[in-house]
């Protein structure tokens, strides 16, 4: 069998990836989702365990994936289009609420131009790939997502500058370098860093891009991935953008999978970027779209955040997330404090993050250990992720067990 002088040197890098801790092993399956009761929020039962279980790494941070109205929306458009778009976006793949959502988007985020993607980390690849030449250099944060290494990876740029996390007067230092060298810059980072929370400055970066874009005979362009900060942070959910206060950045890359609590990636900029990235995207040109009934949920999900109800759920979230930052605290742990539902309760040490994670579960209480090589050797933590469909009696009981964990171990 062909597979056979293969599959020891994939038995030995599992063994390995098991040795080391980092081997994420068999997935948890959800089988039920109990409604939200009294002063519970939303409990969730797993495969082969009647136990009830607080789901504290969900990034549906504003609860709309089991909100009535975006699964009526999806119900309608499925009966009307039915389950699949039956094939790709230029053979007939195009629905009305592709449409819709791709103008309602382009609106929201105060641009020009939408494009929808089947994933978000397909939209990463799918968009920044066409917009690297071999003429083109890239500067990228330290600690941006997978996504922007990959695509980045597969395009071959002519060279690549990684700058130090959030550190814009290195990367103005290194734009400063790269004068007269390439024909294209492009700079590229995370809009809210996944591991951390935290967020770039988002003004200075198009300040520098502003200031030497005259160096290079085809500009500097700027380009965020916000996935975790569209619908989760910002006083009308639009994001890193509304929370720096800078709307200048060329092209804004994000999700319908995390806050819209859908499925999908989009891309939004000028009308003439979005259509050069309809002809020339791999990923969108040769990959079927979201379904019709994705695309009505969406768009439901961001009428709802686009409208009173949205500001009212964002200052919840907000509020929530504050609460249980200052109860983590106040239990003495250490964390990387921000304004985003992000919230990294900081261990130091994979054998005990996985410790934590286990004694978490026992309890009653879903949570996401994050190891090396996902963060660096020493920012081992617990990554919580506040949302919407949490409750004070909820996140009350989790610090509890967090303090009652910290007396009987620290």
């Amino acid at each position: 069998m062909p597979l056979e002088k293969i599959k020891p040197v994939i038995e030995q890098t599992l063994s390995q990836y098991k040795k080391s801790g980092i081997l994420k092993g068999k997935e948890a399956v959800i089988v039920h989702i109990k409604p939200a009761s009294g002063k519970k929020g939303l409990r969730y039962i797993l495969a082969g365990d009647n136990k009830e279980y607080i789901k504290m790494n969900s990034n549906s941070y504003l609860g709309l994936s089991l909100n009535k109205e975006v699964i009526k929306a999806s119900e309608k458009a499925v009966k009307k289009f039915g389950t699949g778009p039956g094939s790709v976006r230029f053979i007939n793949g195009t629905f009305s609420t592709h449409i819709e959502l791709e103008r309602n988007l382009a609106d929201f985020h105060r641009k020009q131009s939408a494009i929808l993607f089947s994933s978000a980390y397909g939209a990463v690849c799918g968009t920044i790939s066409p917009m690297i030449s071999e003429n083109t250099v890239i500067l990228s944060d330290i600690l941006n997502h997978n996504s922007i290494i990959n695509a980045i990876k597969l395009s071959r740029p002519k060279e690549k500058r990684i700058y130090p996390h959030l550190d814009m007067n290195a990367l103005e230092k290194q734009v400063q370098e790269l004068k007269g060298t390439c024909s294209r810059l492009l700079i590229i980072s995370d809009g809210v860093f996944s591991m951390r929370g935290d967020y770039p400055d988002l003004k200075r970066m198009v300040i520098i891009a502003r200031n030497y874009s005259h160096y290079f005979t085809e500009g500097i362009i700027t380009i965020i991935d916000d996935s975790h900060g569209i619908g989760a942070y910002g006083k009308t959910g639009r994001g890193t953008c509304e929370v720096t206060g800078e709307y200048g950045i060329d092209i804004v890359i994000s999700t319908l999978g995390k806050a819209l609590g859908v499925n999908g990636g989009y891309a939004v900029s000028d009308r003439e970027i979005i259509e050069y990235l309809r002809e020339t995207a791999p990923l969108y040109i040769y990959s079927n779209p979201i379904s019709p009934g994705e695309a009505a949920a969406a768009l439901k999900s961001l009428e709802i955040l686009d409208s009173k109800r949205g500001l009212e759920l964002l200052s919840y979230l907000q509020d929530i997330s504050n609460y249980f930052k200052k109860g983590l605290i106040s239990a003495g742990y250490e964390i990387i404090n921000g304004i985003h539902p992000i919230v990294p309760l900081m261990v130091r040490d994979t054998e005990k993050t996985l410790k934590l994670v286990s004694y978490l579960k026992q309890n009653g209480i879903l949570a996401t250990g994050l190891k090396y090589p996902v963060v660096p050797k020493g920012d081992e933590c617990i990554r919580f992720q506040i949302n919407c469909t949490h409750t004070r009696y909820d996140i009350d009981y989790v610090i509890d067990t967090l303090e009652k964990y910290r007396k009987k171990y620290y």
